[in-house]
């Protein structure tokens, strides 16, 4: 039994060494075990003694090294040749006959022999598929990542690119005792593997160990006797040599490996293997996550998708854990404050270079420069302040990095804020509990791994966020424990069973998957992460909990924790994500099927592109104000200036001066109001209300509907567009100034040409006052009440005010029948008067209800007399030609009219070519940038275009987009499998 476990150790460091990197090479045989030389090669010049060779399967066949069959000499006597005879025509048929079954019968002999012999190996050799996990997934995968053949063909000279590779020999010879290093206790394979010293010390309890030195084959052995305590120590502290042997080992291996693939990856972006690169697997997993976390949050689906999500109380360390497995200082660091004030979700993936991107941004940071770390912690910073609302301590949007480098384990993780237990005054109320909500809406998928981040330096009962995690993972089918600060835990704390009890999941009311217990450094924020590995390395290579087996070597160090989590997450993505797949495809099933009954006749068309076809709409509608008719702009320009300026025209300027004795002091009055009012007020009026007028063209076009064509879901749109833009729009200064010496030389001619226009001004002057008349009339009768028709028809009496009005209206009629001369004003003694002849009917009025009252009769016979004026006028063209002379006609208010409709039209189409040259221009240029800018804020569209058809699609797009990502990545993860 020992020869057969010693030739099987043989068999297996050949196949080890014949099969490393896919190169092979022959063994000396003076490298073999010197059990293997014993058995396979007996008649070695080196052996001092000969032996007959074993004349057993083993020899033959084997199922570890794949070596061809050995051809078995034939003994001449043993095996006997027949006899040569000359019977030749017996022998002719014999062979005719008889060579096609000996050949058939030895294929079918051998064949079965052989599978027996297989059959019988399979069965002595161990179960090792539950030790698989114990080795990096890289070593299982490095056919698959490193393809030497195509590289060594790719290349454009071999031996150029030997000078690159790493001693390929020298990793051969350790690769060899690679199986299985991480086990607890060294399983069957490790121990072939190892030294026969090791072997020989293997022992059961109770039995004599003893220790073989080789002399020669032909030497005698030594045996010394060691007691069952002193082999057990011995054999512990051997392990753990031997462990951290091979770990150095396997690290120095992995940094090999990690440069040869960055150099292959380097090349294939340089492009000397001519082929585009595709996604990797990560990549597209994190892509399906981002859709989903800008999934519209009023349509209830949940999302299921595993995820890694890192919980732990404030300060316990989950920050550090995170840049261990990214090995990188990519976070803000604070000293006894609240760092993570949103959830950032970390894409890690393997790379050529150690670089790191958000989602929405273009631009890299290279983590091997310090200024770009101190950039990207900055830049994450600034992003946290700005997710958090005013008010508000934490924030529930979540930043997206993407982490990419050689060796990296791909996974998603999200970085949550620390659980807190007090709210301090810097905080906002309602934040413990936010966190807790948080918290709680990432751990409740079903599908998440939830990293729990336990400070190892604290007391054990002051951790909440256990608690927590046991609530939400209360079997612990996807909780993995890390304890932090195990070297302050080994230095402080009193009893190291303790941090055994925590290990083992005996003290917490929790459960997990596994248990590990990391250092992530010595509390330095400048310590880089290389020396905060070796740290670690240096600490558990010297600590009395791994010597003493209160931990076992699989549960330390980050690296371990690293791979552990990213199997996890593996593992869980291929059992859900199809499963997830599935309820996507039922959910676009339903909204397809809710759209085809609700919107039979129209695209679904999401926010996007509804936005697309609102801003094509608007700027058709900005163009086609270019196409308002000038006659068109002017009629609108003329009418609603005139309508501004006309109160200030008949009661600033037309009355005073008709007012007037005669006609040179009317034309002094009128020249002088007009310059005031042309120097200060009139180019300002006519510019706002050009600028009036544009808004109301805009309005009108934006807003009116176009039949079956016009669709409401616009409308706030579009309302929000005309606002920002007219907010924006500013008229054109220069253009009041050249306005103002426009008006002024159009209101100084005073020549009129022809007839036509005198009768024009004519009509004009009375429109205004019959328009002014019909004012004035309202005003009195809302002073005196109705007359007495309608006291009758209607049934409505006078109020006692209006009665006393209605009595001081008719003695002030009687003032103006007395003189109709009358001035504008009343004199104190005829306000005397009035008030005493009122008194004497019984009436008392006030001094100042009597001046009332006089302005709005004198204004009502004042206006009556004008249009009188008016009509009498209508002949006075020649006269005005004649400038009056020798005539009693005086029509200087016919002039003033004229030049006011003059000055009006003039201004009217000077505002005109403003608009349709300069103006219309730049109210189009500002849609454009306000349309820019809307469509760059998705805050904006999603409050401007709402509603049940909007909402159903986009939520029909976003799950059809989904569910597109979601095969991709299954196809691609099968094919990877």
């Amino acid at each position: 039994m020992w020869r057969t476990r010693a030739a099987a150790a043989c068999v297996i460091c050949r196949s080890l060494a014949s099969s490393t990197y896919g190169i092979k090479r022959k063994s000396p045989l003076q490298n073999l075990h010197l059990v293997s030389r014993s058995v396979h090669h007996p008649y070695h010049p080196s052996l001092k003694f000969q032996r007959r060779p074993l004349r057993i399967s083993l020899q033959q066949f084997s199922s570890l090294n794949r070596l061809p069959l050995r051809k078995t000499k034939l003994l001449n006597v043993k095996y006997g040749y027949q006899s040569y005879r000359n019977f030749w025509l017996a022998r002719l048929a014999s062979r005719l006959l008889k060579i096609r079954y000996l050949i058939l019968g030895s294929a079918v002999g051998g064949g079965y022999t052989a599978k027996k012999t297989y059959d019988q190996w399979k069965d002595m050799m161990p179960d090792l598929d539950e030790y698989k996990w114990i080795i990096p997934d890289f070593i299982w995968e490095l056919d698959e990542h490193i393809d030497l053949e195509k590289l060594i063909k790719a290349l454009p000279d071999a031996d150029d690119l030997a000078k690159l590779l790493p001693d390929f020999e020298k990793i051969g010879e350790s690769f060899t005792s690679l199986k299985g290093i991480f086990s607890p206790g060294y399983n069957l394979v490790s121990e072939v593997i190892g030294a026969s010293d090791l072997l020989l010390l293997l022992g059961t309890p109770g039995e004599t160990a003893f220790r073989a030195t080789d002399q020669g084959y032909d030497s005698d052995k030594q045996y010394k006797k060691v007691s069952d305590k002193e082999k057990i120590d011995q054999l512990q502290e051997e392990l753990l040599r031997t462990q951290l042997k091979y770990q150095r080992m396997l690290e120095r291996l992995e940094k090999e490996n990690k440069e040869l693939r960055k150099l292959v990856l380097q090349r294939d972006d340089k492009g000397i293997h001519q082929r585009k690169l595709k996604k990797s697997l990560i990549d597209m997993y994190s892509e399906v996550l981002d859709i989903l976390s800008d999934y519209d949050a009023s349509y209830n689906t949940q999302d299921h998708l595993p995820r890694v999500v890192v919980v732990g109380d404030q300060s316990a360390g989950k920050t550090s854990v995170l840049e261990m497995i990214a090995q990188a200082r990519i976070f803000p660091r604070g000293s006894g404050e609240m760092m993570t004030r949103s959830p950032v979700k970390v894409t890690l993936s393997e790379g050529p270079h150690h670089v790191a991107l958000f989602k929405d941004s273009s631009r890299e940071f290279d983590l091997t420069k310090e200024e770009d770390l101190a950039a990207l912690r900055n830049e994450i910073e600034i992003r946290m302040r700005n997710s958090v609302k005013e008010g508000c301590t934490v924030s529930t949007e979540t930043i997206s990095l993407s982490v990419k480098g050689p060796g990296l384990q791909r996974m998603v993780l999200v970085d949550l804020p620390g659980v807190i237990s007090t709210v301090t005054s810097g905080m906002a109320p309602d934040t413990k509990e936010t966190i807790f909500s948080i918290s709680k809406a990432y751990m409740q998928n079903p599908n998440a791994i939830i990293l729990c981040i336990q400070d190892g330096s604290v007391d054990a009962e002051r951790s909440i966020v256990t608690d927590l995690v046991s609530q939400m993972d209360p079997q612990g089918k996807r909780t993995i424990f890390v304890l932090t600060k195990v070297d302050l835990a080994e230095k402080n704390v009193a009893s190291p069973s303790r941090i055994q009890q925590i290990i083992e999941g005996k003290l917490f009311p929790m459960k997990a998957l596994g248990y590990f217990a990391v250092v992530t450094g010595k509390g330095n924020s400048s310590e880089s992460i290389e020396s905060i590995k070796e740290y670690e390395e240096e600490f558990f290579q010297n600590s009395k909990l791994l010597k003493t087996c209160m931990l076992k070597a699989h549960q330390v160090t980050t690296k371990n924790l690293s791979l552990a989590v990213s199997d996890c997450f593996w593992k869980m993505v291929r059992e859900s994500v199809e499963q997830q797949a599935d309820a996507f495809k039922a959910t676009r099933f339903n909204l397809e099927t809710e759209w085809k009954n609700n919107y039979p006749r129209l695209r679904e068309l999401d926010r996007n592109e509804l936005f697309e076809k609102a801003k094509n709409e608007i700027l058709d509608e900005v163009i086609s104000l270019t196409q308002v008719t000038p006659k068109h702009w002017e009629e609108i320009l003329q009418k609603t200036l005139w309508e501004r300026v006309s109160t200030h025209v008949i009661e600033n300027i037309y009355l005073p001066a008709a007012q007037t004795m005669n006609s040179g002091t009317f034309n002094t009055t009128v020249d002088i109001k007009l310059k005031q009012w042309t120097d200060k007020q009139l180019p300002n009026k006519a510019v706002e209300v050009a600028w009036e007028t544009l808004q109301e063209e805009f309005s009108r076009f934006m807003t009116e509907q176009k039949g079956k064509e016009h669709d409401d879901i616009f409308d706030k749109l579009k309302q929000a567009v005309k606002e920002e833009t007219i907010k924006r729009h500013k008229w054109n200064e220069r253009a009041e100034d050249s306005l103002r010496v426009i008006q002024h030389n159009a209101l100084e001619d005073r020549s009129i040409s022809d007839k036509q226009q005198w009768d024009a001004a004519i009509h004009f002057m009375e429109e205004t006052l019959q328009s002014r008349l019909k004012d004035t009339e309202s005003v009195i009768e809302d002073m005196v009440g109705p007359d007495w028709r309608k006291r009758w028809l209607y049934w409505i009496g006078r109020t006692k005010e209006q009665n006393i009005r209605n009595e001081t209206k008719n003695e002030l009629e009687k003032l103006i029948k007395c003189n109709e001369e009358h001035a504008a004003y009343l004199a104190n003694d005829e306000v005397t008067t009035v008030r005493k002849n009122l008194e004497a009917r019984g009436i008392t009025v006030d001094p100042c209800l009597i001046k009332d009252t006089w302005h709005q009769i004198y204004r009502r016979y004042f206006l009556k007399t004008a249009l009188n004026h008016c009509n009498l006028c209508r002949r006075g063209f020649y006269y005005y030609q004649r400038h009056f002379v020798d005539s009693e006609l005086e029509c200087n208010d016919i002039v003033l009219f004229w030049r006011i409709q003059r000055m009006l039209a003039i201004t009217a189409n000077t505002l005109r070519q403003q608009l349709t040259n300069t103006e219309v221009r730049r109210l189009e240029k500002n849609v454009k940038e306000v349309l820019e800018d809307f469509a760059e804020d998705n805050e904006k569209k999603v409050k401007l275009l709402t509603g049940k058809r909007v909402q159903l699609a986009e939520d029909l797009k976003k799950v059809r987009e989904i569910q597109e990502k979601l095969e991709a990545f299954i196809e691609a993860l099968h094919q990877e499998k």
